[in-house]
C-alpha cells in the first residue's frame, strides 16, 4: 500500500465529497463500503469500516454499557441536552 497520497477535492452544495479515485483504488473503496469520519480540531479523518474495525472501534462502548444501569441512561441523556 501506498504510503501517501496528496488529493484536493471539494464540497458540493449537498455537503457531499467525492473521495480521488487513486485513494478509492488504494483503499479498495466500493460502493456500499462503510466508513468512519473522526473529527480532531481542524482534521477530519475517515477510516474504512471492516468487521474487524469495526469490532475494535465499539469495543470500547461495549464495556462502557455494561457499567451504565438503566437509571443512569435518563440522567445521561439530560446532561448531553444540556
Amino acid at each position: 500500500m501506498t504510503t501517501e497520497i496528496f488529493e484536493i477535492g471539494s464540497v458540493s452544495s449537498r455537503g457531499q465529497i467525492a473521495i480521488p479515485s487513486q485513494i478509492r483504488k488504494e483503499l479498495g473503496l466500493e460502493e456500499g463500503t462503510r466508513v468512519l469520519f473522526m473529527l480532531e480540531k481542524d482534521i477530519v479523518m475517515m477510516k474504512k469500516v471492516t468487521a474487524e474495525t469495526f469490532a475494535s472501534i465499539t469495543h470500547p462502548l461495549r464495556e462502557a454499557r455494561k457499567k451504565i444501569g438503566e437509571r443512569d441512561v435518563v440522567r445521561l441523556i439530560h446532561k448531553m441536552r444540556k
